[in-house]
Order: C-alpha cells, then structure tokens, then sequence
C-alpha cells in the first residue's frame, strides 16, 4: 500500500514526477491480488447545476437471484440497464453466499475473511462467543463505504443496511435509519424516506445513500425460487425501483444520480422430499462426530472439534478427522455422500478466501447445490428455498446494475466479485479508499472517465 502524497507542483521535475506516478501504477496493480488501496484523492468539477456534487444511490434487492428478471415484466429494471452498465450473467457473491457476509463485503471491499463477518451467525472458536448480529464493533473489522464518506468530509446516509448500526471512525448512523431490521416498514416508506433527502439545501444531501429491501428472498426462502410468488415479490421490486425513479425524475436529477442497483446472493430450491440430504449418523461406521462439535450445518457445515486438553496436537487429530469424513463420504454407502466435501480450512480452495480468519472453524464442509445436512433421519420433511453455497454455483449469483453519469450507456460488462464495488463508489464519489479486496483498475474497465 502507497502511503498519500500530496500532488507535486509544476516545478518537480518530470523524472520525479514519473517516478511517483510509476509508483501509483505498481501499487494499483498490485491491489488486484490483495489489499488495494490508490494513492491519490482527486478533486474534481461536477458539472450539473441541479445537483452540484456527484452522489451515489445504492439499492440492495436481497435475495434477487440473477435471471429473476426475466420471469415477469421489469419496465423499470430494464430502463436503469438500458441507460447504464449491467453485469451480463450476474454479479458474483462472496462465499458463503450469506446476506451479512455480502452485504459488508459490499460495503467494505473485503472477503469475510478479512471484515470478520463470516456467517450471519457463528462462535468464535476461540473465545467462544457468539455473533448473532451484534452491534459490539470488535465483530465488524474494515472500513465501510459510510465510514470511509464521513471520515473524508462527505455525507452518507443508510438505511437498514447491514452493519451500518455500528459505531465506527466518525460515523454515527442519523437517528431512525440504524435501529435493529424491522420488516414492518414498508419498502414505500424506505424509498420516500431517502428520496426526500434529495430535497435539502445542496450542501445538506448525502454523497452517500444505501437503501435495503428485504424482498424477494424472503418470498425465495418460504417457497423456492420458481414459485409464483417470488415472481410476485420481483414485481413488487421492480415497481419500488419505478418509485425510486419517478421521484428523481421529479426533481429532475435522474441522469444526475448514481444508482447502483444490485443483490446479495442467488436462491436455491431446497427439498428433502426429493432425497437432498445427507445424514452425519450415516457416517458412523468410520467416524462419530458429536452434535457439539458442529457449529452450522448447511449450506456450510462448520466443525470444531473439542479434543480435550490431553491431546498434544488438535491439528493432526483434526486432519485425521477430515480424512475419516472423506473416507466414508466417497464410500458409495453414504446417502449423497458424493455431493459433500470436507476440508480443513487451510486446504479450501483458494477461490473462496476463506481461510485467513481465526474466526472461521477448523473443519469447513462444501455442500453440493441445493443439498442438506443433517444430524439423523426424522419425519420432518422440509422444501424451501436457501442460499450460502459455493459462490461457484451459477444459481448464487445476484445482479448488478449502475446507471448515472458516470457509467456507460447499454453496457455489458462481464460478471465479477461484489468485492469490486467499493472502489467504484469511492471513483465515483472522489474518495481516497482504505486497502480493500478489490482492484483499484477495475474501476477503469466499469466507470467512464471524468469529463
């Protein structure tokens, strides 16, 4: 990471000069495997007299499975991705493919690996505590885009975002827009709640807006991503983002504003009717696993085993343990057994980042699309819908769609990494971004270059 430099004046002489803007150049390329963070903050024009300063609206559809889009009429969807740039096959989650890990890899620009975010919930496997959507800002590591806003002199604005009720840097969420989710506002209310900000003196209106709808994965949850009424609740987003729309349009600031339009994650169809399930019982036969010891099931099966403190090396009993699980799984006498893998985290493919975190347990299973995982057989039989699978699986992704000045007009950009985002808000709004997962050159690929 480039520490900030101030811009040198005319009088430097050209080989310093190119010696810091190679030096810019080395450290933007380097962010593209790691912690990006640029050199410069730039200052610039905006050229609109309505609206004075760029601002950023970002608006996440939760559970908005890339391809929902096409089951019914989007008039007001399609208008943002006929004036802007669209993710063409959907944009990629962050794995596990859950709605607090992505939200803040959204906002933060790093894997739940590196924000501490690893599940909507989890224990700490060494001290034992457990994350249920506190607000304690031990849980919540990197730097959110609300954070990184206020802390460099701009106005941001959130609501129901995840994560956004935590106290960090300068930020302190206005009064009303950060209590814990209550899904007895309306997505009427949130919508003209943020758009009445557009109404404040100019110095006075966020740069930074980021709005929440619970829908359509709530719909996706209680009956599975074919049903008809997720093709209902996807309806209903599309006539909110009308509203988001016609309000701006209103106020005559609508190719003014940035909207990022986006998702979360995909949705999955899960059924126990139609035989998905492994049972960690069946593997009996090669090794007995405690209930206690299992932190989560699925979509991810987390294991911390609890060896006791007369065993001299966890490690090599957890490797040991790992071995025995794959052993009995590619048996061909575990029901399902070939649509589970088992690793240590350490040996997690490293396309999931998932790994670097004391938080995440020792033991992490890979649980095929749309599968189960279960303790025993019951005569409970569920059918509903999940998401938390691998990023991988083509029915996790979500949409991305960016429509403003900014962005090109009938773009089609192929799929990425929701980790992206944050520099391109940062580009957008002239923020000098903290190091982050994200390519700082991304942004050239997405954004046009200021006029």
């Amino acid at each position: 990471m480039v520490k900030t430099k101030h811009v040198p004046s005319p009088k430097v002489s050209l080989a310093f000069l190119n010696l810091l803007i190679l030096a810019a150049t080395v450290a933007a390329a380097a962010g593209s495997n790691g912690l990006d963070s640029p050199s410069f903050k730039t200052w610039r024009p905006w050229p609109f007299k309505k609206l004075n300063k760029p601002v950023v609206l970002m608006i996440s559809c939760d559970g908005f499975r890339f391809g929902y889009q096409f089951k019914t009429e989007t008039p007001n969807i399609d208008l943002l991705i006929s004036g802007g740039t669209e993710a063409k096959t959907g944009l990629i989650p962050v794995f596990p493919t859950m709605t607090f890990p992505n939200h803040y890899s959204i906002a933060t620009g790093l894997y739940p690996a590196y924000h501490g975010i690893i599940m909507n919930q989890f224990t700490d496997p060494i001290t034992g505590e457990v994350f249920k959507r506190g607000l304690d800002p031990k849980w919540w590591l990197g730097e959110p885009l609300w954070v990184t806003a206020v802390n460099q002199g701009l106005k941001a604005l959130t609501y129901f975002w995840a994560g956004s009720e935590v106290h960090k840097g300068s930020w302190t969420c206005p009064k009303g827009f950060c209590p814990h989710y209550n899904s007895s506002v309306s997505l009427e209310e949130r919508v003209d709640t943020v758009l009445s900000h557009f109404d404040l003196p100019q110095y006075e209106i966020p740069d930074l807006m980021m709005l929440y709808f619970d829908e359509p994965d709530r719909e996706g949850h209680s009956y599975g991503p074919d049903d008809p009424r997720v093709t209902n609740a996807v309806s209903r987003v599309d006539k909110m983002i009308g509203r988001v729309i016609n309000g701006l349009k209103k106020r005559k600031i609508f190719d003014k504003v940035h909207v990022i339009l986006l998702g979360d994650h995909g949705m999955v169809t899960n059924c126990e009717c139609d035989n998905k399930v492994i049972f960690i019982d069946d593997l009996a036969d090669w090794i007995k696993i405690p209930t206690n010891w299992i932190q989560a099931y699925s979509p991810v099966l987390a294991i911390n085993p609890q060896w006791g403190r007369d065993v001299k090396n966890p490690a090599k009993k957890n490797a040991e343990l790992v071995a025995k699980m794959n052993e009995a799984l590619g048996s061909g006498k575990v029901e399902n057994g070939e649509f589970l893998q088992v690793y240590l985290k350490e040996k997690l493919p490293e396309r999931l980042h998932y790994s670097e975190s004391s938080r995440i347990p020792p033991i992490i299973g890979m649980v095929g699309e749309g599968l189960i995982v279960k303790q025993n057989r019951t005569n409970v039989q569920e059918c509903y819908g999940n998401h938390g699978y691998d990023n991988m699986f083509f029915s996790m992704r979500s949409i991305f769609i960016g429509h403003g000045p900014r962005f090109r007009r009938g773009k089609k950009m192929p799929s990425f990494e929701n980790v992206q985002i944050y520099n391109v808000v940062a580009e957008i709004l002239g923020l000098r971004p903290a190091p982050n997962n994200g390519s700082y050159l991304f942004t050239r690929s997405l954004l046009l270059p200021f006029w």
